[in-house]
Formats: structure tokens, sequence, C-alpha cells
């Protein structure tokens, strides 16, 4: 593979202008910018009226049937019987935001079948993601057989525990699996009384790409439309109660990083309208110290949950006890509510703490590998670092940092399992978090090299497509990284793994408008699959200096015809002086249009630079 990458890609779809035309006439949009407006949205896959007006206009009404999941009824069923027999139940959860809020959702809407009998005896168990690892173990389960559980549910986990499923068929525990993970390709599913798993084979379920609290949220929803008795019970859950549980379910699936499209958009769509009034003492106070105010007028967004309230929650997982997450989610008392999220803020601190150490342990690894006459890392078609000190409560977002810094798929593994008072250390056994990019079905790796001649790899692993978890012997990690290296260099180029920019349209900055802008932040919840409209303007002009921010940022006022516009550009300082950009320069630019809402900025349209090009560079054309 070459050693060095060819320039960022900048990629547009061709615009088909009759079925734009002909979209914007069926849908109605604005005249001045129904054109720019289709094209986004046939870029989208919506092509039609209806599907527009669906779009622009998330409801409940288009959340899909419970029942069409596969094993949904006989789950209900033995759940119904268990809390009317109040046989104590298991809620088997995971230590991210995924798994946690999967288990509060779920304990919520089982208590909830009491109405207003003796509450349900509804248990659960959050993993120690240092001691316990990933997955359903057999120790709890029989721990729980002997304090009487009968019935164990497991939330964002247990498509593949089949040794954990066998180990409760021997306890006579009935199993209720639901999650989101890919099931094993081999064995399916493991045997149990329900599989709730959209991406099972013999699963109908429209939407697959469901976040593990997603698919508890559809047992959830499935057990409260059977528990409504009369209309006007059937009224007050469509109005007030799943509307409430989408609050943290929109806080999962945007952490989790699930599509937002169809079903997922509703979800996040709702979930962020009604994050405006947070009731939960819990849920409140960590906006509070996430300073996310919901008093103001500015709206909900990804971003406020991917970048303020999501690591907070995480953060527990990783560097604590998750459970705490549970707790801080179900308590009513204010006081705890507080001492909890107060926790949570300052476990987040830590984290990042630990991760900006690890993180220069790296960058160090990774400049005096560039320092080499013939760089190794630099010319690996993937990247596999271990270290002996790095936190395992990180090394997932260590492996996306390194990603994002040389564009390959990466392994980041620790060898120190920071063993704590109580545990029991396994001497000798690593353990490593993976990170890809798009194309790259890193799971799918995973699995070959495991496979690939010579003794199996890992004692665990598991994933999808761009994330994955495993653990192996030390000793084995060299021969990891030398079949990491064979596998992927067959499949990745030196132009694949170029970066690569997807443009949505062209948006001479003369084109812009408020009307155009006000249309466009009804494309939100915006994130992966419904990326920001990313537009391409060329002959633009810097028409001021420079103005440097904090070191590394940049503001620039840039000028087409007569539209003059302020750009920021994160991170772009030194790459800006490389280039020669400075006042006068003409360049192409591929940017985000947003709404400034900082109070001491006046508010008003300004651009976000996502790249530029000189407009004499021969590499400027798309």
């Amino acid at each position: 593979m070459p050693a060095a990458s060819p320039p960022t890609r900048w990629t547009l779809p061709k615009c088909d202008a009759a079925a734009a035309e002909k979209l914007a006439r069926a849908a109605q949009l604005p005249e001045g910018v129904a054109e720019i407006l289709a094209e986004l949205l046939i870029g989208r896959g919506i092509t039609t009226a209806e599907a527009a007006k669906t779009f622009f206009a998330p409801a409940l009404s288009q959340l899909h049937d419970p029942y069409l999941m596969l094993g949904m009824r006989e789950a209900v069923a033995r759940i119904r019987q268990a809390v009317a027999a109040n046989e104590p139940i298991l809620i088997y959860g995971d230590y991210d935001v995924d798994g946690t809020t999967a288990t509060v959702l779920l304990k919520t809407a089982i208590e909830r079948l009491a109405g207003s009998a003796a509450k349900p005896d509804v248990r659960y168990h959050v993993p120690h993601r240092i001691k316990e690892g990933y997955g359903m173990q057999s120790s709890v389960l029989a721990a729980a057989h002997e304090s009487g559980v009968r019935l164990v549910i497991s939330v964002d986990t247990g498509v593949r525990a089949f040794v954990a499923a066998a180990e409760a068929k021997r306890l006579k525990l009935d199993l209720i699996v639901t999650d989101h993970h890919l099931p094993d390709e081999d064995r399916g599913v493991p045997e149990a009384l329900a599989v709730l798993n959209p991406n099972q084979d013999g699963c109908t379920y429209p939407e697959k790409d469901l976040c593990g609290a997603g698919v508890a949220f559809k047992l959830a929803q499935a057990l409260l439309e059977a528990a409504a008795e009369n209309d006007a019970e059937r009224e007050r859950l469509r109005e007030k109660i799943l509307p409430s549980f989408l609050k943290l379910l929109a806080i999962a699936t945007i952490a989790d990083s699930v599509p937002l499209r169809g079903e997922n958009r509703v979800i996040a769509a709702i979930g962020l309208r009604e994050l405006k009034n947070p009731v939960q003492p819990g849920l409140r106070e960590l906006m509070r110290l996430a300073q996310i105010d919901p008093t103001t007028l500015h709206p909900f967004t990804t971003t406020e949950i991917g970048f303020r309230l999501a690591p907070r929650i995480n953060a527990a997982g990783r560097m604590d006890v998750a459970s705490d997450v549970v707790e801080l989610f179900l308590t009513r008392d204010a006081v705890r509510a507080t001492e909890l999220a107060e926790k949570l803020n300052a476990l987040n601190d830590a984290r990042r703490a630990t991760e900006l150490e690890a993180l220069t342990q790296i960058e160090e690894v990774l400049a005096a590998d560039a320092a080499l006459p013939k760089p190794l890392l630099a010319n690996a078609s993937a990247i596999v670092l271990d270290g002996a000190e790095w936190h395992r409560g990180v090394i997932g977002i260590l492996a996306s940092r390194v990603v994002d810094r040389m564009y390959r798929p990466a392994l980041v593994i620790t060898h120190n399992a920071h063993s704590e008072e109580g545990e029991e250390t396994q001497e000798g056994v690593a353990h490593g978090s993976g990170r890809s990019v798009p194309g790259f079905h890193l799971l799918d790796a995973l699995t070959a090299v495991d496979l690939a001649e010579g003794p199996p790899l890992f004692t665990r692993f598991g994933g999808h497509a761009h994330a994955v978890g495993f653990s192996l012997l030390s000793g084995m990690v060299p021969e990891l990284r030398r079949r990491m290296e064979a596998y992927a260099s067959e499949r990745l180029t030196a132009e694949s793994l170029a970066k690569e920019i997807v443009c949505h349209a062209e948006l001479p900055l003369e084109r812009i408008t408020p009307v155009l802008a006000a249309w466009l932040a009804k494309f939100e919840p915006l994130g992966i699959g419904n990326p920001a409209p990313i537009f391409v303007a060329r002959g633009v002009r810097v028409a001021a200096p420079l103005r440097k921010m904090k070191e590394k940022h940049l503001k620039l006022r840039l000028q087409q015809g007569a539209a003059r516009y302020d750009c920021l550009a994160w991170n772009w300082a030194e790459r800006a002086e490389a280039m020669g950009l400075a006042e006068g320069s003409v360049i192409d630019i591929a940017y985000k249009l947003r709404e400034n809402t900082h109070p001491d900025f006046g508010g008003g349209l300004e651009l976000e630079l996502s790249d530029c090009r000189m407009t004499d560079n021969e590499s400027s054309s798309s």
C-alpha cells in the first residue's frame, strides 16, 4: 500500500433536475429554495411528497407496531405472568448509555403494569466493565437463581450469550433476550424463551437499526399497550407516557450512533422535544451540570446530547460503576439525584484526564514512527497499538482518536486491567477496542483473523461494522497485528483510505437566505444516516485578515459577489498557514450553514468550514 494517501476527496451526487422539480412541486416546497431542498431530500432517499411530509413532521403514529418483532408475544405474556404472580424479575443490563437507559426504561414499564397494586419485584444488574466485562455471566445468573429469580431479561446484550443461555436453562431460569447486536452467523441466536432482535433471521420488524434501548422500548411499549384497558388509559399512554419514555431513549439512540432515519428519527425528534421538560430530578440535575438550560428558546440538538450528556453518562461505566446511572434516572429524591449527578460529572472529568494522558502517549508513538526512514504505522493498512498502562474504560475513545488522526481501522489494546479491591485479575490477558472507517466491516475482520490459519486469537469478541471489543492473551498481540495487516491490506487501498467529504449540493453564498436556513433546521435531528448538509461554493474570496481563536481555530470573512459571511474553521490554523491561506485568497469551500446562537455575537447566519482548496489547485475539481 502506498505510504501517502491522496488529497481529501469531495464527492457530490449528480442531481436529477427533473426528479427534484417533480418532488419540489408535489411536496409544495417554498419557492426560491425548493430545488435545493428537493436535492437534499432525494439524497436521503425521500422521493415522494408523503415521505417528505413524514420526514418533516415526525409523530408517535409513525412508530411501528411492537408485535411485528419476532418473539414479542411470548415475551409480553411471560412478563405479565411474572408480575401477576409477584415473581422476582432480573433485568441484566450493560454499562454504557444504551444499556443503562434500556434498564431504566424496561424496569419503569414493568413496574407500571401493577397499577395501584404493590410494586413488582424488578431487580437489575449492570456489570462492572473491568471486573466482569461485557455480556451475561453465568455466576450472576446462579446468584439470581439462589435469590428466587425465575425470569431474566437481558437488555443491549445476550444475542451471542450461548454459554449464559445454557446455564439459564440448566437453572430453569426463563430467559428473554433483547438486543440489537448482530447474531452469530453460524449459530444464530441462543436458546431462550424469547429473543427480541430485529436483526435475527425470520424477524420482519421494519426498523433494523434500533439501538439496544430501542429494542427494550418496543418491549416496554407492548407491555404498556397491553395494560391499557380503556380509551382514557390508551389516550394517556399516547399523549403522556410514551413521549416521556422517549426522553431517555433519544439520549441512547443518539449516543449509540445508530442511523437517524425512519423510526430512529421519530424517537430522536420527539425525545429531544420532550427534554425541554426534564421532570425526573436525576435527568434535570445532569442537564444542569452539562450546562444545558431547558428554559432557553434554543432547541435541543444531537450536539447537546452527544457532547454534553452522553459522555457524563458513559463516564460511570468507563471509570466506576454504571449502576449509578440507573439509580440516577430512577430516583425521585432530589438530594440523592444531585449527589449522583455530581459524581458522574466528576467521573467525566477524570475520564478526560485519563484519556488525555493516554492520547499524549499515543501521539508520541505516532510521531516517533513518522520520523523513521520507513514509517511502519503510517504505511499500515490497519493500526494496532498496545500499552501497558492505558485504562480499559477509555480505549474505545482512543481507537476513535487514532482513526480520526490516521484514517485507518484501529485497534487499541491495554495489558493492564486496572484491578481494584476485590477483583480477580487474569494475568497475561489483554483487552482491546476497535473502530473502523467507512467500507471496512470491523466485526467481519475480527471474525476472519480469528479463523485464519493458526490458533484462535481471541478469548472473546463482538461488536458490529464500526466498533468492536475483544480480549486475548497478551502474547497473541503480535500475531493479531500480523493477521490484521494481512487481512486489511488485501481489502484497502490508498485511494479507499483517503478522507472523503460527502457533499450534498452546490450552494453559492448568494443563494443563502433566511427561508432556506429555516427549512434546513427542519432536517434536525442530524446524525449518522441524516447528516448535516454540506454545500459547495466555488470561487469564494477571503475578504479580511484571518482571525485566530485559541491558537488553533480560525474565523474567516468570506465573500462571493454581494454575499459576505463569517466562517468558523475549527482546528484550521496550522493547515491554513501551510496552504498559504490569507486575505485575498480565492478558494473553493465545502461548508455547513448554521445559526449563530451565541449571546455575545448577536446571532445571524454563519458558515462552518468542512474543507477548502485554493482555486489554482488541480485537485479542486470534484
